[in-house]
């Protein structure tokens, strides 16, 4: 879907136009808006505009004279692909990071950025000796984009109890004692994912994303206000919310930060926009730094939210079986992105699913080797006899959000054994994080390398984090645990869901990777360090066993798979057509020396 009409070779030209009016020599463009969301409406899709690359997290600088567009190594091809190498240098963050390339480009220019989609950390990050980074009030892209959507206004709905499983009474109450205890009077809340779980809310405004566009801010005698046009609300919403729900025009938020002179107010340095610091420190408050008090009660998610979270992967389970079992007797000849059409009809035959949880990855040989490729129409590869093809997918069900991979392999002829020493190494890496007990106060960077073993053995590896948290119909993609060689403090605990999915890549021919969704319990074993967890896995559809070398699995491995097998045959197969359960009944054949 086309951006906008003027033509990708003139935008940087108009910014610059615009940056000049400005007084600023250049300028930041991060991929993100006002909520520092993952996801973002067409209206805040700016660094795509400006430079062509879609990706879900980079950004670019712009100088008078060059520029230069980031992300990390998920997106380096994509970049490639969709960016004008002409106008654009095309740069790996971690290697080559933005403050590096601004102290060799940007000497004594000042450098603009908007503070209203940038947090502190992210400014910290850009820092360079000898360049002057400027906040501008008025963003040099939106005046060059004069055909930009109207950002979404859509209704604001509630998120009821029977599936939230806490009241936000509760919630708030439960937040604004930390705030008392350490002597802060409120806390801005800019992300819209915090707000939905704290407000029993949800929204439309993103694709994707369940979330409802605002700003709120908790007090710390438990009530609360929400920033965002009172005519979106639904019908009965108000009077849900109740009366220590305030609801404000987002017009009247600048002026309403002014009560806090001479007060504490606890902002995040990561997740809010470094506007509010500027502001509220003008209006004379103290600001100090804190994480969002609801991102970690919202990562571990109560008794409701699991029981959901089951349900919704067992109607995915359903979904899956009939996917690929369509891809099995009928897939080849059908384009990727015609796959992608069929895997969400069969999701829709559930009556709960609402929409994708992320644009799916469907993806056909060497395409599978870009962990992140998105399908498009007219560019896509057709599924072919003798294929590797990896479905990375996930549903938004009003009790849940899923996200599962599979690889599969398409025949008629055997897969090379190249390609089945990868999937069986990966497989063991997944089986490997699936089986470990762990003590609380575990990170999730201590039990990465476990997935990796087996990968590392022979000089393989991937380039992404193992593990991700998942929302309670809210984002796929939520912290603050995680599951990755990048050190993280935060413990996993129970109730906590975090994905599994180590994978391998190889250019230019196939990508694999093997995911499910596991959930933090406790474990009975108790030591002497207290308490041990493990993982309850909620994914249950079967993993390819044409793509195994048994031999490369130890006894406990092939328990393991054959126990998970037999478990998806008794879950899923009642269920389904009985070609389909024909199918699956031989996907589930445990596995033989």
């Amino acid at each position: 879907m086309s951006l906008s009409s003027i033509p990708l070779r003139e935008r940087p030209a108009l910014v610059r136009k615009a940056c000049k009016a400005l007084g600023i020599d250049g300028f930041i463009i991060p991929r993100g808006d006002e909520y520092l969301g993952e996801y973002v409406a067409a209206s805040s899709e700016r660094l795509a505009w400006l430079t062509g690359f879609a990706g879900s997290a980079g950004l670019a600088v712009l100088l008078q004279d060059q520029g230069a567009v980031f992300s990390d190594g998920r997106y380096t091809v994509q970049m490639e692909e969709q960016v004008p190498h002409e106008l654009w240098e095309r740069r790996h963050v971690q290697l080559e990071p933005v403050s590096d390339w601004l102290a060799q480009h940007a000497q004594g220019l000042k450098i603009g950025y908007d503070p209203r989609l940038v947090s502190r950390s992210m400014l910290t990050s850009w820092l360079a000796d000898g360049v002057d980074l400027v906040a501008v009030e008025s963003n040099p892209v939106d005046q060059a984009w004069t055909d930009q959507p109207a950002p979404p206004g859509n209704a604001i709905v509630d998120h009821p109890l029977e599936f939230a499983g806490e009241t936000s009474e509760s919630k708030r109450h439960r937040l604004a004692q930390e705030l008392s205890k350490v002597g802060q009077d409120a806390v801005v809340l800019a992300d819209c994912t915090s707000l939905a779980w704290l407000l029993n809310i949800r929204g439309s405004d993103v694709p994707l994303t369940p979330v409802a566009h605002g700003y709120g801010i908790l007090h710390a005698d438990g009530k609360a206000e929400l920033f965002a046009e009172p005519d979106r609300l639904a019908p009965g919403l108000a009077k849900a919310l109740g009366a220590e729900v305030q609801v404000s025009p987002p017009a009247r938020l600048e002026k309403r930060l002014d009560i806090f002179r001479g007060r504490k107010v606890r902002l995040d340095p990561v997740t809010t926009p470094v506007w509010f610091e500027n502001t509220l420190r003008a209006a004379g408050a103290t600001t100090v730094d804190g994480n969002d008090p609801c991102t970690l009660p919202k990562a571990i998610k109560n008794t409701v939210e699991q029981e959901g979270a089951r349900k919704a992967h067992a109607l995915d389970g359903i979904a899956m079986a009939r996917f690929l079992h369509s891809v099995a007797t009928s897939g080849t000849g059908e384009h990727e992105t015609t796959l992608v059409d069929r895997l969400n009809a069969t999701r829709l035959r559930a009556t709960e699913y609402r929409e994708q949880s992320f644009d799916a990855i469907s993806a056909v040989g060497p395409n599978g080797a870009f962990p992140h490729y998105r399908a498009t129409v007219g560019k896509d590869r057709v599924l072919g006899p003798d294929s590797v093809y990896l479905i990375d997918n996930g549903g938004q069900y009003p009790f849940g959000t899923t996200d599962i991979t599979r690889t599969v392999w398409v025949g008629p002829g055997a897969p090379p054994q190249k390609v089945r020493d990868a999937f069986t190494r990966v497989l063991k890496g997944n089986i490997s994080l699936s089986r470990v007990r762990f003590p609380s106060g575990t990170t999730g960077h201590r039990l990465d390398v476990l997935a990796r073993a087996a990968l590392w053995q022979v000089g393989m590896d991937y380039d992404h984090g193992t593990g991700h948290g998942i929302g309670s119909y809210l984002s796929v993609h939520e912290g603050p645990q995680n599951i990755s060689p990048a050190y993280r403090p935060v413990a996993l605990e129970a109730g906590m869901i975090v994905s599994n999915e180590p994978g391998y890549y190889e250019p230019g021919e196939y990508g694999i990777r093997t995911e499910n969704l596991m959930l933090v319990r406790k474990s009975r074993y108790e030591g002497r360090k207290g308490t041990f967890l493990e993982f309850e896995i909620l994914s249950y559809t079967p993993i390819d066993r044409a793509l195994i070398d048994v031999s490369l699995l130890d006894d406990d491995e092939i328990d393991w798979l054959n126990t998970y097998h037999a478990e998806v045959l008794k879950r899923v197969s009642p269920q389904v057509e009985p070609e389909v359960r024909e199918w699956l009944e031989k996907a589930c054949l445990p596995l033989q020396r």
